[in-house]
């Protein structure tokens, strides 16, 4: 991997080996998932077939040694799967994103070698897994939780209910958030590996949505779920660590998400613009819309390197938080920017369900809200600049 204090154009030169799982998941995004985007939106549910497609291409295990059944990859090898994915279906790419930079790197970072050992072969090879952390009154203030853990003997006991679970229709496993002692404020909290199966534990309702419709998304509800103290992640108390070092790195991911969305809208645009005809020629042929596709085309790229710079300094082992919080941040506002610039140069049909401009737009929405909204992205960044972090 290049190191990411290189030459600029570093970021965005891939190895052969890159370039080549680029194109696999290209393909399979063109083949596979493309002609099933608009049932899956309409229907709000992932189609039969795609979510063990994307185990066998081995796209859910990216990080994941290969001693556990994954390609022992790296964090810039997934935002490589999640943005091509993203320029066909946002929703697809939320999948493998959630999958990679937060539920496969909880069990990495933080789970027991008997942990490893249970879940990531299975993460690696056919079961979705899930993050709750969000509830009704804990939103951007994460750590305001409301769900209890109470110890009894050999097992904890969690009470409560978490909203806007991604993946939570399918997960077989979820990483659940909850406080030992409110007492103790953030230094309660704790994070629990909790079984579908587990008594007590129920998925509710699916949220009916704007965008990323595919992607389900739910209501955890715990009633008296009793999960076996051996299931605590990490340490008891270690949870506010565990969740704020997660996000961090999920940022990324969504980064990249935002970025595909935008390279998909652009690619469509450009393609269009080139087809339509007014006037006696192509719409590309005007000036306007030239310099509406050239500002675009800057947008996105900008934000890839954002996105790209971000992943290879955390592969490096480098300080990222500040590079992904800008990531994270530009890429949304640029996904939002060209989504609606693309469908204006399509016009009254871009505002259709007949091509999948409207669909982008629909789906952008959303990068400004997840994973810490823009609001929170600029307070961390600010943070960083008056603490003379550089990094």
């Amino acid at each position: 991997m290049t190191d990411a204090s290189s030459s600029p154009q570093a970021l965005t030169e891939l190895s052969d080996d890159e370039s080549l799982f680029q194109t696999t998941v290209a393909d399979f995004a063109r083949e596979r998932v493309a002609p099933l985007v608009a049932a899956m939106d309409r229907d709000a549910r992932y189609a039969d077939g795609i979510v063990p497609g994307l185990f066998e291409l081995g796209l859910m295990g990216i990080e994941i040694p290969t001693t556990f059944g994954g390609a022992g990859a790296s964090l810039f090898t997934a935002v490589l799967a999640i943005e091509e994915l993203a320029k066909v279906d946002p929703a697809v790419a939320l999948c493998v994103d959630l999958q990679n930079t937060v539920v496969n790197k909880a069990f990495l970072y933080w789970g027991s070698d008997e942990q490893q050992a249970r879940y990531l072969p299975p993460l690696s090879r056919s079961s979705l897994g899930s993050y709750a952390l969000s509830e009704a009154g804990s939103g951007s203030d994460a750590f305001a939780l409301a769900t209890r853990a109470t110890r009894q003997g050999d097992v904890y006991r969690l009470e409560g209910r978490k909203l806007w679970i991604t993946n939570a229709a399918e997960a077989e496993v979820f990483i659940v958030f909850a406080t030992v002692d409110p007492d103790q404020g953030y230094r309660g909290i704790t994070a629990f590996i909790v079984d579908r199966a587990t008594p007590g534990l129920q998925v509710g309702k699916r949220e009916d949505k704007l965008g990323i419709r595919a992607s389900s998304t739910c209501e955890l509800i715990l009633e008296d779920c009793e999960v076996p103290v051996a299931n605590v992640l990490g340490a008891v108390g270690q949870g506010y660590k565990i969740a704020i070092e997660l996000l961090n790195e999920g940022r990324i991911g969504i980064g990249a998400q935002l970025v595909g969305l935008a390279a998909g809208a652009l690619a469509q645009a450009i393609h269009y613009a080139a087809e339509r005809r007014q006037f006696g020629q192509p719409i590309g042929a005007f000036q306007g819309v030239q310099f509406q596709l050239a500002q675009m085309a800057i947008d996105v790229e900008t934000a890839r390197l954002l996105v790209y710079n971000a992943a290879r300094l955390c592969d490096a082992k480098r300080p990222f938080r500040k590079r992904a919080a800008m990531a994270k941040y530009h890429a949304s506002q640029v996904a939002e920017r060209v989504a609606s610039r693309a469908l204006e140069i399509f016009g009254g049909i871009g505002f259709t369900k007949d091509l999948p401009m409207e669909k982008f737009y629909r789906d952008a929405k959303i990068g400004t809200i997840y994973e810490g909204t823009s609001n929170i992205q600029l307070q961390t960044i600010a943070k960083q600049l008056l603490a003379g972090d550089e990094s």
